[in-house]
């Protein structure tokens, strides 16, 4: 894609801080280094979001991530734990539409980074949660 910041990345048209690289996969710095050693792992193939992904495009991307989340381990042996991170679409906080995966070191409580997730649990019932997930297993068959 022309405009996009991370093909021009992946054909070194704007420098990176590369990290890893294959024929698949590129993985460099978040330059907003969230906290030390924040990764950014993309297809090579430009895919707006997961909805995009095939399932190889699925594979070649997700079996690569324990591979820098390691690497991201013994580089910083501080790290106390590792947020993995997917932003699909403009509400979920996707700002750059080729699909990325944060890869998000975590020192203390206090880095300066954070998830926060509502307990809606009240907000149902149990009918109502079979209903959900009855609706999502009937569209998980009719997508295979």
């Amino acid at each position: 894609m022309e405009d996009c910041i991370f093909c021009k990345i992946i054909n070194q048209e704007i420098p990176s801080y590369k990290v890893y690289e294959d024929e698949k996969v590129y993985a460099f710095l978040d330059i907003t280094q969230v906290t030390k050693g924040h990764t950014l792992v993309i297809p090579k193939k430009h895919v707006s979001d997961i909805f995009e992904y095939d399932e190889q495009l699925a594979t070649d991307l997700f079996t690569r991530i324990p591979k820098i989340a390691r690497a991201l381990e013994t580089a910083f042996p501080e790290m106390e734990g590792l947020n993995i991170v997917n932003n699909n679409k403009e509400v979920a906080y996707q700002t750059v539409f080729h699909s990325h995966v944060h890869l998000i070191p975590r020192y203390s409580k206090k880095d300066d980074f954070s998830l926060h997730f509502g307990k809606h649990m009240e907000d149902y019932t149990q009918e109502q949660m079979q209903a959900i997930a009855d609706q999502i297993q009937k569209q998980v068959k009719s997508n295979e």
